[in-house]
Order: structure tokens, then sequence, then C-alpha cells
């Protein structure tokens, strides 16, 4: 697998090597040993898939400590703009985001960290969306920042009078009224030292 640095610390873009022939194509999707030595110790436990049509936006979420996640997201049908924002006070990315498009295609894959939120929107008719993540999720340590904050100037590459949002990401808090549990100073990942 090839590792795409970005310009916030952390946070990659995963091009796994395809191997195509007549009958169709291999790739590894996953390798324990690789991304310890490649991006970070990290133990995933939980897998996700969800599936959405054109125009969903999902996001911008993350779950509150102790029950932070880091995941590990791709899409296998169709295609999706993926974002994170970082949302660790201090950091000097604090706000900033990535956006990355993840497509059936392209079979990239994107590594969001924990203290950082983390939402999609689809670009194709449908989409099938996959994620690792590497803690259970916690209902209770549910949160979120507006997908739709115009400050953080993200393109979402959809018209924005066609997007599809829960109740629940409507209400979320734009990022100059968020009070953010993560910090830079404090280790978000204790379990691997």
């Amino acid at each position: 697998m090839e590792v795409i640095r970005t310009n916030i610390d952390g946070v990659v873009i995963i091009e796994p090597r395809v191997f195509k022939d007549a009958r169709g194509y291999f790739f590894e999707s996953f390798s324990q040993r690789e991304f310890d030595e490649k991006v970070r110790k990290i133990n995933f436990v939980q897998d996700n898939e969800s599936m959405s049509c054109y125009g969903v936006m999902r996001g911008l979420h993350f779950q509150r400590p102790p029950y932070t996640q880091s995941k590990l997201v791709r899409c296998v049908k169709g295609a999706v703009l993926d974002v994170v924002v970082d949302i660790r006070k201090g950091s000097p990315t604090y706000g900033e985001h990535i956006a990355v498009e993840l497509t059936e295609e392209n079979r990239r894959q994107f590594f969001v960290p924990r203290g950082f939120a983390h939402g999609f929107a689809v670009l194709s008719e449908t989409a099938v969306f996959q994620y690792k993540c590497d803690n259970f999720y916690h209902p209770e340590a549910d949160d979120g920042i507006s997908i739709v904050d115009d400050s953080l100037g993200i393109d979402w590459k959809i018209d924005a009078e066609k997007a599809l949002l829960s109740e629940k990401d409507t209400k979320h808090v734009l990022l100059k009224d968020f009070d953010s549990p993560f910090d830079i100073n404090v280790d978000l990942y204790p379990e691997f030292k």
C-alpha cells in the first residue's frame, strides 16, 4: 500500500496495490502489520457499512472521550467526497479540513485519526461506504459539528438545496460555537505507549 501524507499531521490517504488481469482484480484492503508500520499502531474492533443515495451528507461526526474513535474509511460502490476537520484545541491546523474523493474505481482509503470530525457527501446515484473503527460505538458519546458550516470552507460538490441530512445532523453546532473535548497536548492513543 502507498501512504499519501496530507498537510494535517496524522491524516493520510491510502492507495492499495491492485493486481488486474483478464479475470478481474485483487488487492489487500487491510494489513495490520503494514498499517502499524506505515501509519500508526492501531487495533480496529468494529466494521460498519452504510448505503446512501445521491445528495446524502453524513457528519461531521466524532465520539467524545473516553470513547474517541479513529476510522479507516472507503467507498466500495459509487463515489463520495470524504472530509475530516481538525477539532483538537491548540492544534496549528484547528478548523482546517482535508477532502478526498473515494470511489469504487480509485479504491482509496482515508484514515481519520482521533480528534477529528468526519463526514461525507454522496456524489453518485448510490454509494456503499465502509469503515473500520478502533473503538466501539457508544451512543452517549456521539457528537458532531455542523456539516453545513460555511466557515469551514468545504466544497461538498453537490447542490446544497438537494442535500439530504438526518434530523440529528441539522442540529450540530457551528465550529465557532463548539467547545472541543480534544486537546493537541493530550495523547489520544495512550494504549499504545
